[in-house]
């Protein structure tokens, strides 16, 4: 039975002094530091080229292939969603992709 309070003691303390510091900072308005990993730009649907494409989760070259081809037979994307209408996306394989893309129109230089 002492074995499992003396356990239960270092499990608390070893608790207590992880997240102390953490909430000490919150409780003074202040947030821990998080690590993030650098922002990688977004994926325009309408200007990626295959090899942009093969880059996201999931996106081999036969369905950046689709991509490209649905792009080209149906003009620019207007939402992600649209996505879902190349045969092997659904909602889960968009799900993982949508923070990764946009759609915004093509860059156009004016005179």
């Amino acid at each position: 039975m002492t074995r499992h309070i003396i356990a239960a003691l270092v499990i608390a303390a070893a608790l207590i002094t992880s997240v102390a510091p953490a909430l000490a900072q919150q409780s003074m308005g202040q947030t821990a530091p998080k690590e993030q990993a650098p922002a990688q730009p977004l994926v325009n649907l309408n200007t990626a080229t295959k090899a942009d494409l093969e880059k996201l989760p999931g996106i081999g070259p036969s369905m950046a292939q689709r991509i490209l081809d649905y792009r080209q037979k149906n003009g620019p994307f207007k939402k992600v969603e649209d996505l879902m209408n190349i045969q092997g996306i659904g909602e889960k394989s968009f799900l993982k992709l949508r923070t990764l893309i946009t759609v915004a129109p093509p860059k156009t230089t004016e005179r």
